[in-house]
């Protein structure tokens, strides 16, 4: 920007305050807003394309050019495509766990619930033994009334 003078400056701010004053009465006047060119407009949204969607376009750019050139697109050896990645079934597992832990921290989704434990199972000798001291605590309990 070119230098101003500090005069200049104060010229500059008098000269927007009345714009701006004016521009207000007008809306007044007109009884809507009316738009000042000033105003900054939202800025465009940035598309993301993946890379395949790359290497489409490249290779139709390329395509193009050879064509106004007049000279034929180099052709690269056909590759092999590279086999997909599976994921364990533990790793799934996991990753699922921390996305409803996240989700349950955040309110929207109820928390995981915990693996239950395998019941315990007792033999029948134990069993026998609890029952019985069950009728003898409570054969003394009706006793003492």
């Amino acid at each position: 920007m070119i230098t101003l003078t500090p005069t200049q400056l104060r010229k500059a701010a008098d000269l927007q305050e009345k714009i701006q004053s004016l521009q207000s009465e007008l809306n007044d006047i007109l009884g809507a807003e009316v738009p000042t060119p000033a105003q900054a407009t939202e800025p465009r949204k940035k598309y993301k394309f993946s890379a395949a969607a790359r290497a489409k376009m490249r290779a139709a750019q390329k395509a193009r050019w050879a064509k106004i050139k007049g000279t034929a697109p180099s052709v690269k050896p056909a590759q092999t495509p590279k086999r997909k990645r599976k994921m364990s079934a533990a790793g799934l597992a996991n990753i699922r766990a921390g996305v409803a832990k996240r989700m349950a921290a955040k309110g929207k989704a109820p928390a995981a619930k915990p693996a239950k434990k395998a019941k315990r199972k007792m033999s029948a000798a134990g069993l026998a033994n609890i029952r019985a001291a069950q009728k003898a605590r409570w054969a003394k309990a009706k006793k003492a009334g």
